[in-house]
Parts: C-alpha cells; structure tokens; sequence
C-alpha cells in the first residue's frame, strides 16, 4: 500500500473582514428576498440604517462609543455646552494638580433645588442638560483657570452617509447590523417575513449586547440620604 500522504492546511492569517454600507445593504435585500436595484433602494436602505444606530442608542451603552474627553475649566464659569455628538455622560471627574476627584451626578430637580449657585470652590456635583446641544452644568463655580473635567461619555455612532462607507462597530456587531438593517427593511418591502426578521434581529441584538458590556467588577452601594432613624 502506498504511502497515504498529509494534507496541508493554511489559514488566512487575515482578521480585516469589513463590510461597507452597500454590502450590509445588499445582505439585507436577500435576506429580505429582494435585489437591489434603485437608487431609491440605497436612500431608504441608509436612512434604516441610521435610524438603526439611534436605536441602539436608546437601548444601552455601546462600549466602543464611549470616548474620553476633557473640558478645561474657567473661573466663575458653572455652565459648558458639549458637542452634539454626546448622547450621556457615564462618568466624571474634577483634575487638579494631577488628582481627579469623582464628580457626583444630580437630577435637574436637585440641581434647581441649590440654593447657592453662585458659590465658588471646587465642583463637586453636575447635572446634564440634555438638550440637542447637551449642556454640562457644575457646582460649586470653578475657583480657578486650572481645573479640568475629565469625562467618559456616550456618543454617536457615525451615520451611514454614502455607500462605500464603511461603519462603525467592532466586529461583533456585523451580524447584529445585518440582521437589524432586514428587519428595518422587511417592514417596507417584505411585511411577510417581518416577524421572523425581527426575532433573528433581537437574538443577535442580546448576542452582542450582552458581550459588549465591561466586566470588571462592582460593588452596589444604597444611599441612605433619604432614610432617618426614628
């Protein structure tokens, strides 16, 4: 018997596998068992799209659009308007002289409620205005020039602009943009398949979401500002 001889196998060596928005476009359609043959099918596709990423917004953190940001503060000045870009501020923290002491968060009511706005010192506690132009506002006033707020806060997803864009998320999300952007789709041009376009969706959503969360550990702790002992 002759010798039975190994077969060699190669791998790619490749991890650059990236969808531009005409192909998530085109994955979409087929899923939808549909073509894309318009121009008018790629306006509509894009605009599924990015009603897509203001959904995600709405529904959590996206880990990759959390971006670190400073804000140098002035003197007397207790209110900062952010980019437009800035959906929420997860966390935040005053610098100074290479310190960062951990700002504290408050509701617009508690913010309405301080009775000293114009107190100077180091900050301590910040509402968020969100507005279209989100609004920072910070108390006590800053004492100086020199102090900076160090911020980690959620942002935008860039919007699908034109075709040959690519997107942005992480790989993890290719499946999750696929499956969503039929769903979204299925709605105006397949209703037959939206229920089962839409339960693929939302297991691929819980897929991803529950990976793309930060797993360092935490401790819960309650406040008791508001219990007194009777």
């Amino acid at each position: 018997m002759g010798r039975k001889e190994s077969k060699i196998v190669t791998v790619s060596n490749s991890t650059d596998f990236e969808l531009d928005v005409a192909e998530y476009i085109e994955e979409a359609f087929e899923r939808c068992g549909l073509e894309v043959r318009t121009g008018y099918d790629l306006k509509t596709a894009r605009r599924s799209m990015n009603l897509l990423f203001a959904d995600w917004a709405n529904r959590g953190l996206n880990q990759w659009t959390i971006k670190q940001r400073t804000l140098n503060l002035v003197e007397n000045d207790g209110e900062y308007d952010l980019g437009t870009d800035v959906i929420d501020i997860v966390t935040a923290a005053i610098r100074r002289d290479d310190v960062d002491y951990t700002l504290d968060r408050i509701g617009r009511d508690e913010f309405l409620a301080i009775p000293t706005k114009g107190t100077k010192g180091r900050p301590t506690q910040y509402f968020l205005d969100r507005q279209i132009t989100p609004n920072l506002k910070i108390w006590p006033k800053p004492e100086n020039n020199t102090d900076v707020i160090v911020y980690n806060c959620l942002t935008r997803i860039d919007d699908a602009d034109t075709a040959q864009n690519t997107v942005d998320l992480p790989f993890r999300f290719y499946p999750c943009l696929a499956a969503g952007l039929a769903y979204y789709l299925s709605m105006k041009r397949a209703p037959d398949r939206v229920q089962l376009l839409k339960a693929s969706y939302e297991e691929e959503l819980r897929r991803a979401m529950d990976e793309d969360r930060d797993r360092a550990s935490f401790q819960i702790t309650p406040s008791l500002r508001n219990y007194r002992i009777v």
